[in-house]
């Protein structure tokens, strides 16, 4: 089986992401869970361009990487000078990894244009840098930046400018998308002339611009190349690098390459949701592979046949890649659906009728405006209240909300409410940053006494969505709450023309499941404590 290395800049060219912003602890935690995963090249950002990098080089060298090589990026030496008095050059050289990856303009129109240059001249600024670079003994990647484009318009100094690299001693020669205009045939047909002009092994680099990267970077391997870079979950700059999680199991289950171990890439979800997670950056749910969608089922013709063969509609068994299959309850459900979605999270549903009667509940819920695909917890509650299986924990009366601001003091949130636990009655009131986080706060403060656990919980994620915009501020909207204690993590969903009371809802689902979970075992897994975010 034929090895593609895998060379990740997540944390070089993926921090030029619009909103992509990585400290140097983020990208340490980063590079660890990448080792982890499998790559073979780590790029750890330019530490000739800011201290952040040179401070991550510094503290990388101290770790033990499992596999991973870590490797500095840079730029050929500037005209009219030498490599060894360049400033870029040396701080590569400096910084300790023992791989470099440095660009050059492969382009003739880059070459007049951007760096102001002659051809002749940016042919010895690629061969002197390189040279420079092996002289100093570090394994070098040269990356032909622009390359496609160049070949396009002129095919020899295209060329002329990786064999230069290749005489100064390149270890590989990564041939560049950077505009990502390229077409997967015209990648293709370019590869495979340069593999047959060099003897040094080839690489691609493909951006996502026309939404081709992960194509282009298939189209280039089966050509011959046999280095890839990319980054997780496609973070990168404008639209994006080619997306490793994409790239690694495609070349590995559907091709036959080997990239990482099998072990190795059912980690590749966790891998993804990581660095979403530390990046701050919305994970899509329907990203191919490692998507909390991408194995999620909610047409009931589907539902019924995966449950008899989970093939009829998955192209992959989804714990190949560290997911799992999910079946989505609502109004498009069948009965097939709600009975597998009862099952896996313990609830025994194979009542024909009883299961008629909660789908059509769900129906007139959903069309509403509730949305049970992202509200596990409210789901299972409605399923358990339809068994008469959910012990009562508490019952609300009332509540109110004060809103004040004064000139003294800038506004303040005040929450009251009055619940019954039991037999007893219980007046609380709490301040809180706007409505929602007072009624929260009111609320743990009135249940503490009974449930002193529930100090542990917080609202960890606050959504709004309006579904009914003609209705302008008098709309209906649905509110999702993410919920968390030390250990779990769970979702729930309410819905209003009165955004308060669609929270307030939510929030009550989100107690109630809480509680009640200590008689409900549920094979909920939290993100969270997967992840390695949750310190404890």
């Amino acid at each position: 089986m034929k090895i593609i290395r895998i060379f990740d800049t997540t944390l070089r060219d993926g921090t030029q992401g619009e909103g992509v912003s990585l400290s140097v602890e983020d990208k340490i935690k980063i590079a660890q869970k990448l080792d982890d995963l499998g790559v073979h090249y780590i790029e750890g950002g330019w530490p000739g361009s800011n201290s952040k990098d040179i401070e991550f080089f510094n503290r990388i060298k101290d770790m033990k990487l499992k596999h991973a090589k870590i490797s500095a990026f840079g730029s050929t030496r500037r005209k009219d000078s030498f490599a060894k008095d360049d400033v870029n050059l040396n701080k590569i050289v400096e910084s300790g990894t023992p791989v470099a990856s440095i660009f050059g303009k492969s382009w003739d129109f880059h070459v007049h244009t951007a760096i102001q240059t002659t051809l002749e001249e940016n042919l010895n600024m690629i061969y002197d840098s390189v040279s420079f670079l092996k002289s100093n003994s570090l394994e070098v990647i040269y990356l032909g930046e622009h390359f496609f484009d160049g070949y396009k318009n002129n095919p020899e100094y295209a060329l002329n400018t990786i064999r230069k690299a290749e005489e100064a001693g390149a270890d590989c020669i990564v041939l560049c998308d950077t505009n990502g205009g390229s077409m997967p045939d015209e990648v293709f047909s370019i590869v495979s002339d340069v593999k047959q002009a060099l003897s040094t092994p080839i690489g691609i680099h493909a951006h996502n611009d026309c939404e081709l990267g992960v194509a282009n970077t298939l189209a280039a391997v089966k050509a011959g190349a046999e280095h890839v870079q990319g980054t997780i979950n496609g973070y990168g700059e404008r639209c994006g690098n080619a997306n490793l999680c994409s790239i690694i199991p495609n070349l590995q289950l559907k091709l036959g390459y080997s990239c990482v171990t099998d072990e190795q890439l059912t980690t590749l979800r966790l891998t993804a949701r990581f660095v979403s997670e530390i990046a701050n950056m919305h994970m899509p749910a329907n990203q191919p592979y490692v998507g909390s969608a991408a194995f999620a089922h909610k047409g009931g013709i589907h539902v019924s046949a995966i449950l008899k063969a989970a093939s009829t509609y998955e192209h992959i068994i989804p714990e190949k890649v560290g997911n799992k299959q999910r079946v989505l309850v609502s109004e498009l459900a069948g009965q097939s659906n709600l009975v597998s979605k009862a099952q896996e999270l313990g609830i025994d549903l194979d009542q024909s009728d009883k299961a008629r009667e909660v789908i059509q509940r769900i129906k007139e819920m959903e069309h509403e405006g509730f949305q049970f695909e992202g509200a596990d917890a409210s789901l299972e509650l409605l399923l358990r209240e339809a068994m008469d299986s959910v012990e009562e924990t508490f019952s609300v009366d009332s509540f109110k909300i004060m809103v004040e601001k004064s000139n003294d003091r800038g506004v303040v949130t005040e929450a009251i409410v009055r619940i019954r636990v039991g037999d007893q009655t219980i007046f609380t009131a709490a301040e809180g940053n706007g409505p929602v986080n007072a009624l929260d706060q009111a609320l743990r403060k009135a249940l503490v006494q009974f449930y002193p656990g529930i100090e542990n919980i917080h609202l960890s994620d606050y959504k709004v969505r309006v579904f009914d915009e003609k209705g302008a501020t008098a709309a209906k909207v649905r509110v999702l709450i993410e919920s968390s204690d030390l250990k779990n993590a769970w979702n729930t969903v309410g819905v209003s023309s009165n955004v308060i009371e669609a929270s307030w809802q939510a929030l009550i689902d989100s107690i109630r499941y809480a509680l009640i979970g200590k008689q409900i075992t549920s094979n909920f897994e939290p993100e969270q404590e997967r992840l390695g975010l949750v310190n404890h």
